[in-house]
Formats: C-alpha cells, sequence, structure tokens
C-alpha cells in the first residue's frame, strides 16, 4: 500500500516515478512590450510635440496626445558631412532673431531642440548644417506653436 500511494504521488507531482524529481515548471512568458501609440499620419509617438520625418522631408506639430493640429510641411534637414541628429529632444530655448555664430547666417524664428540644433527659417532646397529648414509661415507656426520642456521627435 506504501509504496502504492508514493508511485501514485510521484505521478501526480509530474515525476514519473517515486525516485525521480519533480519535472520543473516552465516560467511564465514575459509579457511582450506594449506597443508605442503614434500620431495618425506620422512616424512619431503620440507624446511628440513635433515631429520631424528627415526621410519624407516633412514635419508636423501635434498636440502631444497623437492628433496632428498642422502640417505636414516641408522641412528639410542637415548634409551627409553635417547631419541632423535623430531621437527624441526638449525644446531649450527661442530665439526669433537668432544669427548663427558659427556660420553667420541669420536664422529667422529659430527653435533650439538640440546643441546647436534647431527648427528655422530656411531653404527647402539647400540643406543645413544639422537645423530643420522649414518655409517662413511653417517656422512662424513652430516659433508660435512650441515652448521650452516641448518634446521633439525626429525620425530618419
Amino acid at each position: 500500500m506504501t509504496v502504492l500511494l508514493s508511485a501514485l504521488a510521484a505521478l501526480l507531482v509530474g515525476a514519473g516515478s517515486a525516485g525521480a524529481a519533480p519535472a520543473s515548471i516552465p516560467a511564465p512568458a514575459a509579457a511582450p512590450a506594449p506597443a508605442l501609440a503614434l500620431t495618425a499620419g506620422t512616424p512619431c509617438a503620440a507624446s511628440a510635440d513635433a515631429c520631424v520625418d528627415l526621410s519624407s522631408q516633412q514635419a508636423w506639430l501635434t498636440d502631444g496626445q497623437g492628433n496632428v493640429t498642422y502640417g505636414p510641411v516641408g522641412a528639410l534637414g542637415g548634409t551627409r558631412k553635417y547631419p541632423t541628429p535623430t531621437g527624441t529632444f526638449s525644446v531649450d530655448y527661442k530665439d526669433a532673431d537668432h544669427v548663427s555664430n558659427l556660420y553667420d547666417a541669420d536664422m529667422p524664428y529659430s527653435v533650439f531642440f538640440a546643441p546647436a540644433i534647431a527648427f528655422h527659417t530656411g531653404s527647402l532646397s539647400e540643406r543645413s548644417h544639422g537645423c530643420i529648414h522649414l518655409g517662413k509661415t511653417a517656422s512662424k507656426r513652430f516659433f508660435a506653436n512650441l515652448s521650452p520642456g516641448d518634446t521633439v521627435q525626429v525620425v530618419s
């Protein structure tokens, strides 16, 4: 009777025989990472206040909750030698009448979001030294709508 109970107990815990160690139970699989919510019609996260797609040469303003509020507009980034950095940044400061001390160039309606990188009025056919050129109307709108601390996302 004791042997029968031991064998039965071993089978119930999955060992297969009275002398074998119990089978290990696999750990539960980790839950997949939640998909990042995007702003509809853009390649950027819903939390971004401004979005730039370097490959399509477009930019948008959003409400930071997944809705486009302005755009797309033409946006031209830097050259291969002076590329526009990609990633997520915060607006640092704004200067409506900025003049670059590096390139001695006017940069109207500058919104700086990375070291020495800004949205500003510029040519949509001539690439920058890393900044995002916008047309005059668009640069005024970006300047008016973005504030220090707002999130800018630049994708390639």
